[in-house]
């Protein structure tokens, strides 16, 4: 199959549809959202029930049976907005939902993904631990067998979608058989005895994203609450990481994309020293820029899911989509919000939620280091 960047009609009428939903539906309550920090379990739903949470996924399991690009075009859209619901799209899939699908049996399959595709339920991806960071490897999570089941202690943190009302489990990772070098995934449901969801965090950005600390004390779920095979959890996990940088790197284009789209309203209508602003060179070129960010950050991240497609090796270009991206939307929302000038430091304006969002974006589904490293791995360097 050639490399092509043209969506199919579908693709093209998918973004339509989206586009149409965040800007009638998202955009007018995306101030609020961010000034309360109110998770939009409405909006979420809807968003499910238009089949946005079942995109990647086969209709047998109450998905849509389309690819992961539709699920990134959808994430821009959606990010192009609000970030905050964006992040929502992307961890629900991308990071609740697919461990499910990729290492689920049929039975957990059939059991938890329809509420998931469907959008009436919320999973966490239970990774991260206090004192961890970017050394994912270091856990402290452990499980240990104990008759039919396993008895679960330990922590996790920054873990999204698992505090809302309609969260029903998390996936995590867990030291099995006292051995570090062996790692297994469990699936926790939140109403697990010893199972604890913290009070969340205050963020400087994604005020209406979920985001938590889990602690588990002698939590004990049976063994079909394993999520594949023994000892495969931590590769099953980096693997999960490498699919969402692509739509992580998505949610970056979207954010680069509304800063576009706020500039060029402004830069037509502010006058300064009896002309429009967009006039002056100095506004003109933040803008150009941002346009050539936004352009190669999409080719970038639509290349790397193109080779996903196709079942060739994308983690590097999933590494290259993300870093370029998450830095470039930083630096658009930066210049956004000088062109903005004061108005760009207050957040009843989206650039300064941009602006604020943006960070995030180089630190999630591994820093832009751990990029780094890895495309610097790829190459073949030594370590």
């Amino acid at each position: 199959m050639a490399l092509s960047f043209e969506l199919t009609p579908e693709q093209q009428e998918l973004r339509r549809v989206v586009r149409q939903f965040a800007v009638d539906k998202v955009a007018p309550r995306a101030e609020e959202m961010n000034a309360k920090g109110a998770f939009p379990v409405d909006l979420v739903q809807e968003m499910g029930a238009m089949g946005l949470f079942g995109l990647p996924f086969p209709e047998e399991y109450g998905g849509s049976g389309g690819t992961f690009l539709d699920l990134c075009l959808a994430i821009e859209e959606i990010g192009r907005v609000d970030q905050s619901l964006g992040i929502t799209l992307e961890a629900g899939v991308g990071l609740g939902a697919m461990p499910i699908f990729k290492f689920g049996s049929e039975e957990q399959k059939r059991r938890y993904l329809p509420a998931l595709a469907e959008g009436r339920q919320l999973a966490g991806f239970g990774l991260t631990e206090p004192g961890g960071g970017s050394d994912a490897a270091a856990l402290r999570t452990t499980a240990r067998r104990d008759g039919d089941g396993w008895v679960i202690n330990g922590s996790k943190q920054f873990i999204t979608n698992v505090g809302t009302d309609i969260s029903a489990f998390v996936t995590i990772t867990a030291v099995t058989n006292d051995d570090p070098r062996q790692v297994t995934n469990f699936i926790v449901p939140t109403d697990t005895p010893g199972y604890t969801v913290g009070n969340g965090y205050r963020k400087v950005g994604w005020h209406a994203s979920d985001t938590r600390d889990l602690y588990f004390d002698d939590v004990r779920v049976p063994a079909e609450n394993q999520l594949g095979a023994e000892g495969r959890g931590f590769a099953n996990f980096l693997s999960i990481l490498d699919e969402g940088r692509i739509a992580i790197s998505a949610l970056a284009v979207g954010s680069i994309q509304g800063c576009i789209d706020e500039c060029l309203r402004y830069a037509g209508e502010r006058e300064a020293f009896g002309k429009p602003i967009g006039a002056y060179q100095a506004v003109a070129f933040k803008i150009a820029d941002m346009e050539v960010q936004a352009e190669l950050a999409r080719h970038a991240y639509y290349h790397a899911a193109w080779l996903m497609s196709q079942g060739q090796p994308f983690k590097r270009a999933a590494s290259v989509a993300k870093l370029y991206s998450s830095e470039a939307a930083v630096s658009a929302a930066r210049e956004a919000c000088q062109i903005f000038g004061g108005y760009g430091f207050t957040t009843e304006y989206p650039v300064g939620r941009f602006y604020q969002d943006a960070k995030i974006l180089e630190v999630g589904e591994g820093t832009s280091e751990v990029q780094r490293m890895l495309i610097a791995r790829d190459l073949g360097l030594p370590r």
